[in-house]
């Protein structure tokens, strides 16, 4: 059995333990926990084979008291020295896999700041928000099948775009691409209606951090009348740990106020809205960091609002905050609005930039606060630009 020591100020430390899919040359891909700079083979460690599995899907829809009891096993093995050490591998030394299969992907809109900037670059002359913004929710459903582990390579879309001088749509790449920075929420335990704000933490298993990569030309021609598509569909990349709800209590805040008072079925006992701090880094320049606790709708309202109409969650429905934007030019998420809608271009050392091109590179990462001064953190997720 081995002690494994990491650094105090590790964000992958003992309140954390986030939950991945990993293989090495010599094993299959397999559930483990990243502790420090190592992951924790599940199945060698607790051997138990539920997890052996190539997804976090099965343990995630055995619920709560499923979540604590592994959480709780795990904690005592490591700070006990007990882990065997045939179950422990280097981060360094592991291939990290998509972590759970996406059963259904649902995109929010839930920023005040991003939402107004977009109004005020769009309809200039109208107010910013739309008349139901702060009485729900807004979303898009999205393509589970196009979400992707961080590390995968961006193939830049094509499709029909109409600048405002042109006559008439042409077709081809993408000239405006652009990144969302944001977090995401994935579902454990399924439901085949209503889920109630305080009902929150019995359904979500965790939170990854999510790049909802989007091509702004292709969709400010389609999204008149029925809202996104392919201008979103192609890509949207998410971060290979899960950090679990269980080791974020330390990091929920209330929501700013919301006025008018949200309908009953929206409020919460006790606020879900969590304090993350997010960066955001182009070609290794840092450029944003996007605060988590300025949205406006917390995530169990994003999820109240989903499943209020009856509609079923499964295990493995992800849905996303949307943009993560502040009220400064420096905690923008999408470069959309860093720029300016193209306007005031980005330094980035010798090189300016408006929206992303061929080989450029997108880091988003992500910590908060957690127990006696302690982050917890998210790790990273990050995408490379490629030709169409």
């Amino acid at each position: 059995m081995t002690h494994i020591d990491i650094p105090t100020d590790s964000e992958f430390g003992i309140d954390n333990l986030p939950y991945g899919i990993f293989s090495t040359r010599g094993t299959d891909a397999r559930v483990g926990v990243r502790y420090g700079d190592n992951v924790i083979d599940l199945y060698a460690a607790l051997d138990d084979a539920e997890f052996a599995s190539a997804s976090l899907n099965a343990f995630m829809a055995r619920g709560r008291s499923r979540w604590v009891e592994v959480r709780t096993a795990v904690t005592d093995m490591l700070t006990g020295g007990q882990t065997p050490a045939e179950a422990i591998a280097p981060v360094s030394d592991v291939t990290m896999h998509l972590p759970f299969e996406v059963a259904d992907y649902v995109d929010f809109y839930a920023s005040e700041h991003h939402a107004s900037n977009l109004g005020r670059l769009f309809r200039p002359d109208a107010e910013p928000l739309l008349p139901n913004w702060k009485h729900l929710p807004v979303a898009y459903h999205g393509r589970a099948g196009t979400v992707v582990v961080s590390g995968t390579d961006i193939t830049r879309p094509r499709g029909q775009r109409k600048a405002p001088d042109e006559p008439s749509p042409t077709f081809g790449p993408s000239r405006r691409l652009d990144i969302e920075a944001e977090m995401g929420f994935v579902v454990g335990v399924p439901a085949d209606g209503p889920i109630s704000p305080d009902q929150f933490s019995e359904h979500v298993f965790g939170a990854v951090i999510v790049n909802d990569w989007s091509a702004r030309d292709i969709q400010a021609w389609e999204y008149v009348p029925l809202g996104p598509n392919l201008g979103k569909s192609f890509a949207t990349s998410i971060s290979p740990w899960v950090v679990p709800l269980l080791a974020l209590e330390q990091a929920r805040v209330s929501t700013p106020v919301q006025d008018p008072e949200p309908l009953k079925y929206l409020r919460e006992t006790r606020s879900w809205a969590l304090d993350i701090d997010l960066t955001v880094a182009w070609n290794g320049h840092i450029v944003s960091n996007p605060p988590y606790s300025a949205m406006y709708w917390s995530p169990a309202q994003m999820l109240a609002h989903e499943t209020v109409n009856g509609a079923s969650s499964r295990t493995g429905d992800l849905f996303a905050s949307g943009t993560i934007s502040g009220p400064e030019k420096n905690q923008r998420g999408a470069f959309i609005e860093l720029t300016w809608g193209g306007s005031e271009p980005v330094t980035l050392g010798s090189e300016t930039r408006t929206f992303l091109e061929d080989g450029d590179d997108v880091v988003i990462a992500a910590s908060a606060p957690g127990p006696n001064g302690s982050r917890i953190g998210f790790g990273d997720v990050r995408g490379r630009i490629q030709p169409a």
